[in-house]
């Protein structure tokens, strides 16, 4: 079988190709460039050009290095091109080592204490109920329900919203359109985790952002363009939400000037909350690769096309 590696996030190749031939020694493994001809099964991507697919219809099928494949899907692909995404790849633990540092930093109050300790203010704020901090996770994948499992060691309730139905232990499960807005009234610290595609496209609003509860936190760690920023400086500015913690903004990176860099109720990190790990990442394409080669069932990380995750 022959392999192309299109990983365009400016990090060397020499890793990439060496844990790839050891996990795949049967497999000729090529960088991608602009003329190649078109006779590889399978292309290893991320961030690839249109250029890729155009001259390489045959391909099999494309593996994503990484979760979000939206930007993937917006490429005119072939038709019969199966995509496959990472499932996990070592991001899952990241990001609920993220989550739970965002919620626990808004809900012990860290923020005022760091205030406090630079006005010299030795003053103890009183205790908060966690039974009124209800942490509501938007996308119950294999990463929300990751992070729903980290966060429920805390002790705070749990929420889950998904566009289908999932039953998941410790947790309030709501499905649908139809339960979007009781999950988001019955939610103090809201966790965004869903895929970005034409239904979630500016999914969290104005009027969305409004019924979250008095006084809520967002922690976007999934795709920029699924909050309207406008909508959510709004609702900061007015006292709606307390604060946000975001990992992921509409235009990245974020330009010099943008109101988020210096807005007082914001966190900002560039995008970091869940990076790919070379080696499971690469260990997933294997057992994909191999899962193709033999047929029979689908592999891990099948992505519905028309789904757009």
């Amino acid at each position: 079988m022959r392999i192309l590696l299109c990983n365009r996030d400016d990090r060397p190749v020499d890793a990439w190709l060496r844990d790839l031939h050891r996990l795949l020694p049967e497999a000729q493994v090529d960088v991608w460039r602009p003329g190649l001809p078109p006779e590889y099964d399978y292309a290893l991507v991320w961030g690839p050009p249109q250029q890729l697919f155009d001259e390489q219809p045959q391909l099999k099928a494309a593996f994503n290095l990484g979760a979000g494949v939206d930007r993937l899907l917006a490429l005119r692909l072939p038709p019969g091109l199966q995509v496959l995404r990472l499932e996990d790849a070592g991001m899952g633990v990241q990001m609920a080592e993220y989550v739970c540092h965002a919620l626990i930093r808004f809900f012990r109050e860290f923020d005022a204490y760091d205030r406090q300790q630079q006005a010299s203010d030795w003053t103890l704020r009183p205790p908060r109920s966690r039974a009124d901090c209800p942490v509501g996770i938007m996308g119950l994948g294999v990463l929300g329900t990751r992070v729903a499992q980290a966060v429920r060691q805390f002790e705070f309730p749990l929420l889950g919203w998904s566009r289908s139905r999932r039953d998941l232990p410790g947790m309030r499960c709501f499905a649908g359109d139809g339960e979007l807005d009781d999950f988001l009234a019955a939610a103090r610290v809201l966790v965004c985790l869903l895929p970005l595609t034409e239904a979630t496209h500016g999914i969290l609003n104005r009027a969305r952002l409004a019924r979250l509860r008095p006084g809520a936190y967002l922690i976007n760690l999934a795709r920029g363009a699924l909050v309207v920023e406008d909508d959510l400086r709004e609702q900061l500015d007015q006292g709606h939400l307390a604060g946000a913690t975001l990992d992921v903004v509409r235009q990245e990176p974020l330009p010099p000037g943008h109101w988020l860099w210096a807005h007082p109720r914001v966190t900002l990190t560039p995008h970091i909350s869940g990076m790919t790990v070379r080696e499971d990442a690469l260990r997933q394409v294997a057992q994909g690769v191999r899962a193709l080669e033999r047929g029979g069932d689908a592999p891990s990380g099948l992505v519905q096309r028309a789904r757009g995750y």
